[in-house]
């Protein structure tokens, strides 16, 4: 469609407006921001983690896990226990995410010379305090997933109750917590830093889409390097049936994969991982910084 010179004008009004005018947001209004941009991404990786929670837990190949997915429901199928990924990144991604500029600058890590450590540790307060958080959803929806059984969710999350008390939904806490704080710490401390390195090579600015895309990128190839002991460890551990305990803990239980597999077995599913980290980081990331700016807010 053929635009006026008027319609220009007025985009060009429009972004130097939101440049000149652009205020850091509040603690709130950065975590609304974030929350927002993480239930936007998750209806598109929700599948690819389904899938990846499945291979972890029964070892299968991804063609054999799909086919199960497929032969149980259908493709509706694999967007199983969707509503606990909404209420996960609300509750957690909307601290990890949307907590991590305002804590930033808080601890003084907002300038531009400011070392990379300060980065790493905003983002392992708030990928720390999400967790606690988000814990409880987390045990659901890896019940929900991992659910071949077909019994209604509820039965689940009761039976986990009656087993276990409030205990239960509490489970693997402590792994989830250092995992949250690796995980968040390299996710955007990465991406933070990043986005410093591409602007001074490329004389891109901080905002622009490529920018926030490269950076996201290279996010999420460390976030798999750094996480992917801790993640398949994890799913092992939230895995045990709700009456045997299979593992004593988090060391124990990396102790017994690496005595059966080497130490090479805890990156086992390395490429499915990437696969989930690299699209859910950088569609988090643009989505939040999309937000921001239409909120007339200083992006990351």
């Amino acid at each position: 469609p053929h635009h006026s010179p008027h319609h220009y004008s007025n985009r060009h009004k429009l972004f130097s407006r939101t440049m000149s005018t652009s205020r850091k947001p509040s603690l709130f209004e950065s975590m609304a921001c974030g929350g927002a941009a993480a239930a936007f991404a998750v209806n598109f990786t929700h599948p690819i983690e389904l899938v990846k929670t499945r291979m972890q837990a029964s070892g299968g190949s991804i063609g054999a896990t799909m086919g199960g997915v497929m032969k149980e429901g259908g493709v509706p199928a694999f967007w199983k226990g969707l509503p606990f990924g909404w209420g996960r990144e609300l509750s957690y991604t909307s601290v990890k995410l949307g907590a991590y500029a305002p804590v930033r600058n808080a601890i003084g890590a907002g300038d531009k010379d400011a070392p990379f450590y300060l980065k790493f540790l905003a983002g392992a307060i708030t990928g720390g305090t999400g967790s606690i958080i988000g814990n409880p959803f987390d045990v659901m929806k890896t019940l929900a997933q991992t659910n071949t059984t077909g019994e209604p969710l509820g039965g689940l999350v009761t039976k986990l109750y009656a087993d276990q008390g409030i205990a239960g939904f509490y489970r693997g806490v402590q792994v989830n917590i250092i995992r949250a704080c690796i995980l968040n710490a390299t996710k955007m401390g990465v991406y933070d830093a990043t986005k410093g390195y591409v602007t001074d090579y490329t004389g891109w600015s901080r905002k622009d889409v490529k920018t926030s895309f490269i950076s996201a990128f290279v996010a999420g190839f460390f976030m798999t390097v750094t996480v992917a002991p801790s993640d398949m460890i994890r799913t092992k551990l939230m895995n045990q049936p709700t009456d045997v305990k299979l593992y004593d803990g988090f060391v124990d239980c990396a102790k017994k994969t690496v005595a059966e597999g080497g130490v090479l077995s805890l990156w086992r599913g390395f490429i499915p991982i990437w696969a989930r980290f690299a699209p859910q980081a950088t569609l988090q990331l643009l989505s939040i910084e999309v937000i921001y700016d239409v909120m007339g807010f200083k992006g990351i």
